[in-house]
């Protein structure tokens, strides 16, 4: 099929129709649908994960953590669990999945601590393809995991080891967030030195961490809020689910210590405000289209690739008449090249047959005249031979063959 490309322009619409509506008409369905969202946090146990998933969603997420007896085994290796829970703000529905990673970090050897972990972020990638591939694709489950929050230990002086080889392990395969937690343990100054040190090991080692991106479309505060985020990378944050009270009477939530209060919803005091802003408020649907279409599709690519599959671009390339009408012409001399060699090729195969046949009918036609001639030759000879016998047969007998004795007796008798 012949398509032609033509260019678009810009026309002055006279009176309204109704086609600015369609955001609108989005926004209604997407309410009555309603989102998901799947969360993955990694970080060693006694962190501050599940308070900090808790004070993000202001609801009991993570249930409290069960006393662990002294004398209890501990984890051996990293599991994988996930928890689901409906929440409903102003009429819009979210089904949040937050998947949690214990005893990562919490073994003496953690050299492959980011296996399980990665094994499951590519596990469900590949439900997702799977899903894609069926004939009725109209119920699609979608638990890809759509960002990733990472605790970095506050030490105050850079990136440990296994922090650097998870990230790098992980970070073509997720939107990395990376946030320095307990915050509360280092000075202003500290965590100053600190943000600098691990940014400067991510452009390092060449690590790939989510950042918000601004566009010609963004307007002027967008453009402001983006870019104060990015100068929060990475998110300086605490959590509590208590509740204190300040000297002038009011409830916020944050941790009472003896020499004051730090606030968790103070930008003041944490970045917290900040990460809530970019992961649910401004960000959320970018970080689902950048795993949808960015780092889902480049898996998908390599796995249909070291499945054997291999992409066809004619079917992208830009149409161009003279040289399709080129290329159908070659393609039809050779076709025609093909055809002749296929029809010399059938008609030398059946000469070849003909002379064969040929051949074949005449050595048995001279076969049968030799045998032939054979026996008529004996047949020669034998007449021959019966012609013989028969004149002997038939030649006159003479009188002394017919008396042979009569001289012999008149000797013997005259002797005496």
């Amino acid at each position: 099929m012949k398509s032609t490309s033509s260019s678009v322009s810009k026309k002055k619409m006279q009176g309204y129709v109704g086609f600015s509506n369609f955001p609108n008409q989005v926004h209604r369905r997407s309410v009555k649908r309603g989102f998901n969202f799947t969360l993955m946090v990694v970080g060693e146990a006694g962190i501050g994960k599940s308070t900090l998933i808790n004070t993000l969603f202001d609801t009991k997420i993570f249930p409290d953590r069960e006393e662990v007896p002294p004398n209890a085994e501990p984890i051996k290796g990293v599991d994988v669990t996930s928890m689901s829970a409906d929440i409903q703000e102003n009429g819009v529905k979210l089904k949040l999945t937050v998947v949690d990673t214990p005893g990562f970090g919490d073994s003496i050897n953690n050299e492959d601590a980011w296996q399980p972990i990665l094994e499951n972020i590519e596990s469900r990638f590949d439900a997702y393809l799977a899903q894609e591939n069926r004939v009725n694709r109209s119920k699609i489950s979608d638990n890809r995991i759509d960002a990733v929050i990472y605790f970095i230990k506050p030490t105050g002086h850079s990136l440990r080891a296994i922090d650097i080889e998870f990230m790098k392990r992980l970070h073509t395969k997720v939107n990395l967030i990376p946030i320095i937690a307990k915050a509360d343990t280092l000075t202003a100054r500290e965590l100053d030195l600190f943000k600098a040190r691990i940014l400067a090991d991510i452009n390092y080692h060449g690590i790939q961490i989510f950042k918000p991106v601004s566009d010609e479309f963004d307007d002027p505060e967008t453009v402001a809020d983006n870019r104060e985020i990015l100068s929060k990378i990475p998110f300086a944050v605490i959590g509590s689910e208590k509740f204190v009270e300040r000297p002038d009477g009011t409830s916020v939530r944050g941790r009472r210590y003896p020499w004051g209060i730090i606030e968790v919803e103070n930008e003041d005091h944490n970045d917290f405000i900040k990460l809530r802003q970019m992961l649910l408020r401004s960000h959320m649907e970018e970080l689902k289209d950048t795993t949808d279409m960015v780092l889902y599709e480049n898996y998908r690519t390599q796995k249909l690739l070291t499945m054997g599959h291999v992409q066809d671009n004619n079917v992208f390339r830009e149409f161009n008449p003279v040289m399709q009408q080129e290329e159908e012409r070659r393609a039809h001399e050779a076709k025609m090249q093909k055809m002749e060699a296929e029809m010399t090729a059938v008609f030398q195969q059946k000469v070849q047959e003909k002379e064969a046949k040929l051949k074949q009918s005449e050595e048995e036609l001279y076969a049968r005249h030799k045998e032939m001639k054979t026996v008529l030759e004996k047949q020669r000879a034998d007449l021959d031979e019966k012609k013989k016998r028969a004149e002997v047969a038939m030649r006159p007998v003479t009188p002394l063959e017919q008396h042979p004795t009569k001289g012999k007796k008149k000797n013997i008798f005259g002797g005496f």
